[in-house]
């Protein structure tokens, strides 16, 4: 009844807000102004940044300023994504909607007309809001967007450094409409645009809002002049996990196990010969300008006076694979996908505080808006203020799980449409569309996800009551992208063990790691049409 209600009350918000591009407000029904104290918000978002890339989280890697602002405010232990592919996620994010809600399934979908991005929000509590960096949230655009008075972007994923594109012109940036040339090293000049804002362009007479949206860590990774030798002896470990044993896929879907000889595979990663643990190297040192970046940005709130006032929030879209299972990449339910950095200093909030509850990629919105003073939450909105976390403080009816979704793309077929729900004891994953094996672990016990206990008799009621979970959420609420059917039994899966094998995939896609045309599925077939090839 609830979510009815919900669903009512926004469909009443949505029919009375209209959105200006030209002035990027927002008009509602509800009064979204503060009469508190507003503060000031800069939220940095890195690209593919697991969980684990944090020095004190892992002791190979040296981000110092990151530590400081764990150590001197809060560390979210649990963080996830509610999908773990960038446009989805950011838009998650933006939203504060699961992603069959908010509608942009993959990196190509835009949102929807009259999507309401949270800073509209901002906007209308009299704050100043920029976004700088990237984007990408459905299709390859770089055009301004409401909820923000100063826009700086690039189209699609952007260079680490310039470079000459296919159409003949140079990396760029999209300053408020306006092309203009790239010059250095991506990090570092987007945070040099940051501040540049912060010291000359902004109203200073009106609280701020900055959301820095990197590039970094995207692949493919490539690190700062000044850190290309950085981590040069450092050992880089080889996940227990990716060794291709019978132990390791005892259990396993058998989509994982083929995905190995695959794009986001470790045995044929992204069509190539690449070595994943060095990789991994180039990874720790693009993450460096990073926390450089993050270090510059303290340095110029303390500098101003600022730093009692501001909170820096910094969280990575989603995880990152570095052979666990037999995979690279992101995209799938596995920790090292969903699982992000959460880390934030909030003016009134704990100091060196570790909040181990559940949170998520759709708690962003309501986190800042309830950070800015704004009190009412807007009914679309999925997620919670993580702020009450974050003062110490217990909420008794912080969610029991969370639920996690990925749409199969065609130019990526290896990965299935995955449904996923993780508690803070087990997570089932449900897969759809294929003939395979479901997945439930033991989270606590079994961290690594390397013991399935679908078929387990002992985790019977376990699996019964997430399975519930997961139809009253994709079933009852929201636009969901495919039919979504109540899974009651293993089902009718058997084959006789005498008889005729799987078959084999069709000799023209067994390739070597060497061949010229390994990368040609990115060429759209109406390009080689024109272009006369077949």
């Amino acid at each position: 009844m609830l979510r009815l209600i919900l669903k009512k009350q926004f469909c009443i918000a949505l029919a009375l807000l209209i959105f200006t591009a030209s002035s990027s407000t927002i008009s509602h029904a509800k009064d979204y102004s503060t009469s508190a104290t507003p503060q000031n918000v800069i939220y940095i978002l890195t690209d593919d940044q697991r969980f684990d890339e944090l020095g004190f989280m892992n002791p190979i890697i040296d981000t110092p300023h990151m530590d400081q602002l764990a150590k001197q405010g809060v560390h979210f232990k649990n963080a996830f994504v509610t999908t773990a592919l960038c446009s989805p996620s950011r838009a998650s994010i933006l939203t504060g909607q699961y992603m069959h809600s908010h509608g942009v399934v993959d990196n190509n979908k835009p949102a929807k007309e009259g999507t309401i991005y949270f800073p509209s929000y901002l906007q209308q509590a009299g704050y100043q809001t920029a976004f700088v960096g990237k984007w990408h949230m459905g299709g390859h655009h770089d055009d301004p967007q409401p909820g923000f008075d100063y826009w700086l972007s690039f189209a699609g994923q952007g260079d680490y450094y310039p470079k000459r594109k296919l159409n003949g012109k140079m990396s760029r940036f999209n300053i408020n409409g306006k092309h203009v040339k790239q010059k250095g090293y991506i990090t570092d000049e987007l945070t040099d645009y940051t501040l540049n804002w912060l010291d000359h362009q902004r109203d200073k007479d009106k609280p701020f809002f900055v959301y820095l949206s990197h590039k970094a860590v995207h692949a493919n990774f490539s690190p700062a002049e000044r850190h290309k030798a950085q981590y040069s002896n450092a050992k880089i470990v080889v996940p227990e996990s990716q060794a291709d044993t019978e132990e390791n896929y005892k259990g396993k879907p058998m989509w994982v196990k083929n995905q190995r000889n695959s794009w986001h595979g470790v045995d044929f990663p992204y069509h190539s010969e690449l070595n994943v643990q060095e990789y991994k190297r180039q990874y720790h040192r693009a993450l460096s300008a990073v926390d450089d970046s993050l270090g510059r940005i303290n340095a110029w709130l303390k500098a101003n006076n600022l730093d009692q006032n501001t909170a820096v929030i910094l969280m990575g879209d989603n995880g990152f694979l570095f052979g666990e299972h037999g995979l690279i990449d992101k995209r799938n339910a596995y920790e090292e996908s969903m699982r992000v950095p959460l880390i934030a200093s909030i003016p009134g909030a704990k100091k060196g505080y570790v909040v181990e509850e559940m949170a998520a990629n759709i708690d962003i919105a309501p986190t800042i808006l309830d950070i800015a003073g704004i009190q009412e939450k807007p009914p679309q909105f999925a997620g919670d203020s993580l702020l009450p976390l974050a003062e110490g403080k217990k909420v008794d009816d912080w969610r029991d799980t969370l639920l996690y979704e990925y749409y199969w793309e065609f130019n990526f077929p290896q990965t299935p449409t995955t449904f996923a729900v993780r508690s803070d004891d087990f997570k089932l994953i449900q897969y759809h569309g294929i003939w395979d094996t479901d997945e439930l672990y033991d989270i606590k016990n079994d961290p690594k996800e390397m013991h399935n206990l679908i078929d387990d008799p002992r985790y019977l009621a376990v699996k019964v009551k997430l399975r519930k979970d997961l139809f009253a959420r994709l079933a009852m609420d929201g636009e969901h992208a495919v039919p979504y059917t109540k899974k009651f039994s293993s089902g009718s899966v058997f084959r006789q063990i005498d008889r005729s094998k799987a078959a084999d995939f069709p000799d023209h896609w067994l390739r070597k790691g060497n061949e010229g045309d390994l990368e040609r599925f990115f060429t759209p077939d109406d390009r080689r049409l024109k272009a006369g090839n077949q």
